[in-house]
């Protein structure tokens, strides 16, 4: 399942070589046919509701800018020539992202109808991110790239079901924090170094980040009312404050550790 992780917030260093011609044709073809999802899944959500003329936009360019940082980090999948059945789907959890993003600004007309709507559009994304991974190591497919987009991926639903759940006044702008907190992570991590250095892999972080996706889809439910989703949103955004602050701890203790081991 999605992993919010702090240690892996860095830039990753480049790999030697650029990615094989082959992979990025797979790479190219495999984006259009996403794209193709993503028409097919705007064309619809208009048939089923009253969605204004920028939403189809919205998600585009959302999706557009995934993309773009998908072929920014593709060297990282070498020494693969193919996308791989893993990215395939991880890709369709992106297209599913920028449609749940491109709801933010829009008031149909039956808006309980629309928040049941995103509960459900959430539910199918969360729950596909469980099939990545394995399916990565069924097919000897795993690698650094695959794992950085899942990640990436799962950030950027955190981010968007902030904005929702903030958006349908289930939350207070607090709840925000709790999908820019690994942004800020990132962009702290570009003033201290130390911070981009690798941690072990953690059952917290996991059990941390399923649980934050799942309290805002909870929040978003039509069934739940203030003052719950306030207290739901509180209480995870809590939990996932406290995973980063372990984390940035352990950095910390890490690189003080460094010098020492060094000079031994």
């Amino acid at each position: 399942m999605p992993k919010l992780r702090p240690a892996s917030s860095g830039v990753i260093p480049p790999v030697p070589h650029a990615p094989a011609a082959a992979l990025r044709r797979d790479a190219w073809r495999e984006m259009a046919a996403g794209y193709g999802v993503l028409l097919l899944c705007i064309a619809g959500a208009r048939a089923l509701g009253d969605f204004g003329p920028w939403f189809g936009l919205k998600a585009t360019l959302l999706f557009a800018a995934g993309c773009a940082c998908v072929r920014l980090g593709l060297a990282q999948h070498a020494p693969h020539t193919r996308f791989g059945a893993a990215n395939r789907l991880t890709l369709l959890r992106l297209a599913l992202i920028a449609l749940l993003g491109a709801l933010f600004g829009e008031a149909p007309a039956e808006p309980h109808a629309l928040a049941w709507g995103i509960v459900l559009l959430a539910t199918l994304t969360a729950v596909l991110d469980t099939f990545d991974g394995p399916l990565a190591r069924a097919a000897g497919m795993a690698s650094p790239f695959g794992a950085r987009f899942d990640m990436e991926s799962d950030a950027l639903l955190v981010l968007v079901l902030s904005v929702l759940v903030y958006s349908f006044d289930k939350a207070g702008a607090w709840v925000l924090a709790a999908g820019l907190m690994r942004y800020a992570f990132v962009a702290a991590a570009s003033v201290w170094p130390w911070l981009a250095a690798p941690l072990a892999p953690a059952l917290r972080r996991k059990t941390v980040c399923v649980v934050q996706i799942t309290a805002l889809i909870v929040c978003l439910g039509p069934i739940i009312a203030r003052p719950w989703s306030v207290a739901i949103a509180a209480a995870s955004l809590a939990l996932l404050a406290g995973s980063f602050i372990a984390d940035i701890v352990a950095l910390w203790r890490q690189q003080q550790r460094a010098p020492n081991e060094g000079n031994e």
